[in-house]
This record gives C-alpha cells, sequence and structure tokens, in this order.
C-alpha cells in the first residue's frame, strides 16, 4: 500500500492534470477528494463524507451572504448609481493630470462598497468610463487599464466576496474579515491613483488635458451622486463593525434598501430584476460548489497529512518566517496567471493556510494579504478575468493592449501587500476595535 503523503502528491499532480484537460475546478477538486478518501479510507467513508459536505455548505446560513452582495451591485447598477457615482468624480477630478482615469477608479472604488464582485465592478464602470475617455482621446492603454485595475477594488473593498470565500475555508470571522478590508481598499485605491498620475506625468500624451472648464457650483451640486452609495456603505459596514448586524443581516439591509431606491427612482425594469437575480443565483452556486470542493479535497489532504507535515517543515526553517510569506505570495502570483481567483484560492488554502497558522501569522491579517494577491490575479495574464470582462466592453481594444495598460497598476497591489506586511495595523486596528 502506498504511504499517504505520496497518495496526497498523486492527488495534488491529478488535480492539476484534470485542470489542464479542461475540467470544472470543483469537480476536479470533488473527484480527486472522493478517489483519495475512498482509497485512504473506504468507500463506505467517502460517500458519506461528500455528501454531508455538499448539504453543509450548500444549507449554512451564514452563506447566503453571497447572494445578497451579489444581488446589492445588481441593484446598484440598476439604480443609476454609477452613473452618478463617475459624473461626481469626473467633476472634481478632470482638471488634474489623467482626471477621466481617476475619477474612474475613485468611482470604482465607490460603486465597490456597495457591489461584492470584481467582474461587475469592471464590466459596470467600463460602459460608462471607456465611452468618455474615448471621447477626449485618452490612450487605450490608460483608459482601459485603470478600469480594469479599478474593477479589482470589487474583490477586497467590503462588501467582498474574495473575503466572505476565505472566512468560509478557513472558519474565520466574515464580519472582522470584511472590516479589515476598509482601510487597504482606501490605500490600494489611492495607490491606483498615484500610478494614473505618474503616468500622465511621465507621459503626457497618454491623457490629454479636457478643455471643459467646470464651474464650483457644478462640482458641489455633483456631489449629490456621491451621497447613495456613502450612506449605504456606512449602514452595511457600520452595522457590522457596531455589531447591530451580522454579515448576512447587514447584505439583506443593503439589498432591500438598494432596491427599494431603485423603484423610488423608477429604474428598476423586470428584467433588470430578473437578470440581478439569476446573476446572483450563478455567482452564488459557483461559489458554493467550489467551496464544497475545496472541503472535500481538504478532508483528503488531512488525510494524507500533508497540510501538517508541510506547516511542520516551515514552522522548523531556519529562516525568517517573511522568507516563508514571500514564497507563498510568489506561488500566489505565478498561479494568478493560469487560475481565476476564487479557484486559487479554494485550491491553496487546505495547504496554505497551515502554514499561516504554523508561523503564528494573524488568520485576519493574512487574509487580506490573500485577498490582495487575488485581485494581482484578476490582471495578471494570460487569465486575467477583469483583463477580459474589459475586453468584451472596449470594442475594437486588443486584449494585448488591455494587458500593457494594466501592468503598471500591479506596482500598487505590490506595495500595499508590502506596507501591510510591515504596518499590519492597516488591516488589524479596524477588527480589533469592533464592539462585537
Amino acid at each position: 500500500m502506498i504511504d499517504p503523503v505520496t497518495v496526497g502528491i498523486i492527488g495534488t499532480v491529478v488535480v492539476f492534470l484534470l485542470l489542464f484537460l479542461g475540467m470544472p475546478i470543483a469537480f476536479a477538486l470533488m473527484l480527486v477528494g472522493f478517489g483519495g478518501i475512498s482509497y485512504l479510507s473506504s468507500v463506505d467513508a467517502a460517500l458519506p463524507a461528500v455528501a454531508s459536505t455538499v448539504w453543509e455548505v450548500a444549507s449554512f446560513y451564514p452563506y447566503t451572504v453571497i447572494p445578497l452582495f451579489i444581488v446589492m451591485g445588481g441593484f446598484a447598477g440598476s439604480s443609476g448609481i454609477t452613473r452618478e457615482l463617475y459624473t461626481t468624480f469626473d467633476l472634481w477630478m478632470r482638471r488634474l493630470p489623467g482626471g477621466l482615469a481617476i475619477a474612474t477608479i475613485g468611482a470604482c472604488g465607490g460603486f465597490a462598497a456597495v457591489s461584492g464582485s470584481s467582474v461587475a465592478t469592471a464590466a459596470t464602470m467600463g460602459t460608462v468610463a471607456l465611452p468618455e475617455m474615448k471621447r477626449f482621446n485618452y490612450d487605450d492603454r490608460l483608459a482601459t487599464g485603470s478600469v480594469a485595475a479599478g474593477g479589482t477594488l470589487g474583490f477586497l473593498i467590503p462588501p467582498s466576496i474574495g473575503f466572505v470565500v476565505y472566512g468560509m475555508l478557513t472558519e474565520q470571522s466574515i464580519g472582522k474579515l470584511l472590516v479589515a478590508g476598509m482601510l487597504p481598499g482606501v490605500l490600494l485605491t489611492a495607490g491606483y491613483i498615484a500610478v494614473a498620475v505618474l503616468w500622465v506625468k511621465l507621459r503626457p500624451a497618454m491623457a490629454p488635458a479636457s478643455p471643459e472648464p467646470v464651474s464650483w457650483s457644478q462640482r458641489f451640486t455633483a456631489l449629490r451622486g456621491v451621497w447613495e452609495p456613502l450612506a449605504l456603505f456606512l449602514l452595511v459596514m457600520g452595522g457590522i463593525y457596531l455589531g447591530l448586524f451580522t454579515p448576512t443581516e447587514a447584505g439583506a439591509v443593503g439589498a432591500t434598501v438598494l432596491f427599494l431606491v431603485a423603484l423610488l427612482k423608477r429604474r428598476l425594469t423586470w428584467s433588470a430584476l430578473v437578470e440581478a437575480l439569476l446573476e446572483s443565483v450563478r455567482i452564488s452556486v459557483m461559489v458554493l460548489i467550489l467551496v464544497a470542493g475545496a472541503n472535500v479535497f481538504s478532508t483528503f489532504l488531512a488525510l494524507s497529512t500533508i497540510p501538517m507535515q508541510v506547516a511542520s517543515w516551515a514552522a522548523g526553517l531556519a529562516v525568517s518566517k517573511y522568507v516563508v510569506l514571500l514564497v507563498i505570495i510568489l506561488i500566489y502570483l505565478f498561479l494568478g496567471c493560469f487560475l481565476d481567483a476564487i479557484s486559487m484560492m479554494v485550491l491553496t488554502m487546505p495547504v496554505i493556510f497551515p502554514i499561516v497558522q504554523a508561523l503564528h501569522f494573524d488568520p485576519i491579517w493574512f487574509g487580506v494579504i490573500a485577498v490582495l494577491m487575488m485581485e494581482a490575479g484578476l490582471i495578471t495574464p494570460p487569465m486575467g478575468l477583469n483583463i477580459f470582462t474589459v475586453a468584451g466592453v472596449a470594442k475594437g481594444v486588443s486584449v494585448e493592449t488591455i494587458f500593457r495598460g494594466v501592468a503598471p497598476f500591479l506596482a500598487a497591489v505590490f506595495l500595499v501587500v508590502f506596507f501591510i506586511t510591515v504596518f499590519p495595523g492597516i488591516a488589524l486596528m479596524l477588527p480589533r476595535m469592533m464592539l462585537n
């Protein structure tokens, strides 16, 4: 009989082989996990393990936060918040170097505060911002790069599906994780804006100055476009922070408020309502089946003892734990070239998280680091999901051009990871101050 560790290694290789052959990652993880449990234990043990895992994931009440956060984004788009946000940032930032790119990134951050999806953020903002930047002769690289990079903020700024999935996989407080993403989200938004400004300073032809003057009265009038997402963000995240809501209750409150806003503005059509609900179902089912597959595979790996042995080995290395962290970051950077963000998380956490615990890193802090690296994966060639989302909106712009445009913004992600590593309080200060 083959020893358990060897079985675990073979199983991991088979997963990657199945992914290479085109099998969906959830089914690859579940199939290999079932086979591994059957070999190391018995088929009689494997069948109930798979059945109970799928049932537990699908019926666990806190996971209902996923469809609620997704439907929030759908209602936000229907209510016109996206265009109002962009108009506000546009009028305030237009005269700055690369003003429309800055407005796009700022509006992406604002929309991310009411939507848990990075793809939805990129797609929605792209339809609004790209025609405007085209009108003022912005270089395609800067225009599409700012949309694709700004869209990643939907994965970090709460409500964030990235933190929800991480919390599900590692059994950490989703509320604390969401709150932990607030300051890093602001920092990354500022980093993206700094990249855009520096790029235009070095190459002014990338973003010709807007000739249209904007009065102060126009600017202050446009601030009306900010109050709705700001009030909703304060309601949802403030309720979680103060212990008034659980994340699921906060999602329900946010979705209800946005639904009523869209109704009052008479902008919620029947087709938009159906599309928002269907998108919520599609993404929720995808995430839940991924988590179920990851849990089955985790059970198999636990029987193989690989996570415990790797964690013990990493903890016993005669190097700084930050060297191990750097290796983990490089692994995520490599995997981001081939896997989407959520798939990368569910595939790696069964092995990576025990290492994090063995090295005594704060799991909430590492959740922020992990989500930031997942963000990098969203805009890393050749599989960056946000890149292809923007390509679908930016007619006539090649994928290669968008990859070239988004490359400078990756530097901001790595810089924020560095700052959070050196100053962990950026991520941990607000969770530690939560009232409940």
